[in-house]
């Protein structure tokens, strides 16, 4: 049995989603000769998509989880339209682990909130049901054209992408209360699935224990 964990943003669902849809796009490009045959040409793969539905229950049901503590519907609604309008990406993190706690691997991906609904269905009882679309965010890159060869009637020219400025990352951090150990690895290193490591390199037997005011080593140097 796998246990999926599911995040928009910092966020945890209290249930995870039955199922997920990735839909991988694509860009190629197909034309039609004079002749009638056709060609295709091949581009760089186009942004995913994600499209899934949520329960949001309006009862503390014992199979939900609330690593924060119980939050009613209304809090996730909110949420939403918070990601809706604010024109920010995020991030959006499936963790996969078997029922021994080893992590099988992870979805970390920048995304935006492209639509959503919410479904007030009476055979749900009071509880509602959220449907979202994500899509993948690319942060625009500068191009940068240098002149590598040229002759008389012929320029050639490489194209060399410049990337922002790395982030630094903290040598330690110190717990606050409603973290999670792959919360802190997701939000300071940028890879949740790292938790297993950062424990370790702690000495931390049980990922899941760490308090309030326990300090975290992030990395060796």
């Amino acid at each position: 049995m796998c246990l999926y964990k599911v995040f928009l943003g910092s966020v945890q669902l209290p249930i995870a989603p039955q199922k997920i849809q990735m839909k991988i796009n694509n860009n190629n490009k197909t034309m039609e000769l004079v002749n009638g045959s056709e060609i295709n040409f091949l581009r760089s793969p186009g942004l995913t998509e994600f499209s899934f539905d949520f329960l949001l229950p309006h009862a503390k049901y014992p199979f939900a989880v609330y690593p924060n503590g119980f939050q009613p519907p209304e809090f996730y609604t909110e949420l939403l339209e918070t990601l809706k309008v604010g024109k920010k990406p995020f991030s959006f993190s499936i963790l996969r682990t078997m029922p021994n706690g080893k992590v099988m691997f992870d979805t970390n991906m920048s995304v935006s909130l492209e639509e959503y609904s919410v479904t007030d269905d009476a055979g749900e009882g009071f509880d509602l049901v959220a449907s979202v679309k994500l899509k993948q965010f690319q942060e625009l890159k500068t191009l940068v054209n240098t002149v590598v060869q040229q002759t008389e009637n012929v320029i050639v020219v490489a194209e060399e992408k410049v990337r922002p400025a790395g982030k630094t990352i903290p040598k330690t951090y110190t717990v606050k209360k409603g973290d999670s150990l792959w919360k802190i690895c997701k939000a300071q290193l940028g890879d949740g699935s790292k938790y297993g490591e950062i424990a370790k390199l702690n000495g931390i037997s049980n990922p899941n224990l760490i308090y309030p005011g326990q300090v975290i080593k992030l990395g060796t140097s």
